[in-house]
């Protein structure tokens, strides 16, 4: 079989040449388009569901919320596992699909089931999907150098302009926001005055809810002109939440700023970010869709932070805090440098061994080829180029050249054999 494979290839050496530019060129192009990473992506395929209920213990989490959802989200196609946890107001649920799952075919599954489940769950609770990225899909951290602007108009700053502008970058997932203040509207009610008026907390809660809404009415038609009636009441500063009315007595409105202060604020936080213990910061994660290309989407972040940069106010800039872009160029770079070394050491040793340009050059040649060809299985295989598959290439390159060195010495073996019977 093997002579016969040989004999073919040296009948038609054309083919075969043409054969090998083919792999080259189909090889050169995979590298172009295979993903670049710094560290292989080895997490479970999964999707996570999310559900928040403030204020219950886990055990209620874990009876009225979690439980419901675990038991009816097993019978999913494809599932492999599902993983929960319950904690103070908050509830996780991991659904681990097999690896050949489509990702997004398992996300439109969980969500279909979900509208089933949602009806299982108290009045109120919404479970929702996690992104759709993976451990390691942290590639970018930033903060907001802003310095004489409070934390709370840096947090409005990155929820309001930031955060929705980066999200429309190509791979981009999510972007988590982090840091300052989370501003709102706060009302300290005082009990006393409650007790005064005789309004129950209740008539406080609904009046502020009420009252914080646009609501539309009918046409209403007046000189043969038609005029479209509707009331606007979203409330945009403290003193329309002041003016608030929650009842009457003797015809006289109680308002807000009656029964309590109002002012403006920051949410309840549970933590802090210090930068380099330089004081707090904000800023946000940039978190990669699944399967992207982690270097492009980098550069792609980083363009369209340069283009936002006009529209921040004047001495905010962006300040990169984590960037795995740079160890990806730097572990991609290390392994490309020492691919060249190997190519080049393995080139001077079989020069100097057989002592043939020719001989060496039949075997030299087959060293970016066989590397081109690597790439083409990776794409067909989902394997981005990291730090591990490239150390597998720059491994294999000795091997790559040991057949072509066996042939060629054999055939020089035979060659001289046959040229010494001639002589004799």
């Amino acid at each position: 079989m093997i002579n016969q494979l040989i004999s073919l290839s040296l009948k038609n050496r054309y083919i075969v040449l043409l054969t090998a530019a083919i792999l080259f060129g189909w090889g050169f192009y995979s590298i172009n388009q295979n993903p670049i990473d710094a560290i292989p992506d080895l997490s479970e395929n999964q999707v996570i569901v999310f559900t928040e209920w403030q204020g219950r213990s886990p055990q209620i989490m874990e009876d009225q919320v979690t439980y419901p959802l675990v038991s009816n989200l097993q019978g999913i196609p494809k599932v492999k596992s599902i993983r929960a946890t319950s904690m103070f107001g908050m509830s996780f649920v991991y659904i681990v699909f097999e690896d050949k799952t489509d990702i997004y075919w398992a996300r439109s599954r969980v969500l279909e089931r979900l509208n089933y489940a949602q009806r299982l769950l108290p009045e109120g609770i919404t479970p929702t999907l996690g992104p759709d990225g993976t451990g390691v899909g942290h590639i970018l951290w930033y903060t907001l150098d802003a310095k004489g602007i409070d934390l709370g108009e840096q947090r409005a700053l990155q929820d309001w302009y930031v955060k929705f502008g980066l999200q429309t970058v190509p791979g981009v997932s999510e972007v988590a926001s982090f840091g300052g203040f989370e501003k709102q509207y706060q009302i300290s009610v005082d009990p006393n005055k409650l007790n005064y008026y005789n309004i129950p907390l209740s008539q406080v809660l609904r009046a502020v809810k009420s009252n914080n809404n646009d609501v539309g009415g009918r046409k209403f038609e007046m000189n043969g002109t038609g005029y479209i009636v509707r009331g606007l009441g979203y409330i945009k500063s403290i003193q329309d939440v002041e003016n608030i009315s929650i009842g009457t007595i003797n015809t006289v409105p109680v308002r807000i700023k009656d029964i309590a202060a109002v002012q403006m604020g920051g949410d309840l936080r549970l933590g802090i970010f210090d930068e380099n213990g330089e004081g707090e910061a904000v800023g946000g994660i940039v978190v990669m869709r699944y399967g992207e290309n982690a270097d492009k989407v980098i550069h792609a972040v980083k363009d369209k932070m340069a283009a936002m940069q006009s529209g921040l106010p004047p001495g905010v800039k962006f300040k990169i805090a984590y960037d795995r872009s740079d160890l990806i160029e730097r572990a991609i770079g290390s392994v490309k440098h020492t691919l060249i070394e190997e190519m080049i050491t393995v080139s001077i040793i079989v020069i100097i061994f057989l002592f043939s340009w020719r001989s060496a050059l039949s075997i030299i040649i087959q060293i970016p080829i066989t590397v081109a060809t690597a790439f083409i299985l990776l794409n067909a295989f989902g394997i981005s180029s990291n730090i591990m598959s490239l150390t597998g290439i720059a491994l294999a390159i000795g091997v790559i050249v040991d057949n072509g060195i066996v042939m060629v010495e054999n055939s020089h073996r035979n060659l001289s054999i046959a040229q010494e019977k001639e002589r004799s």
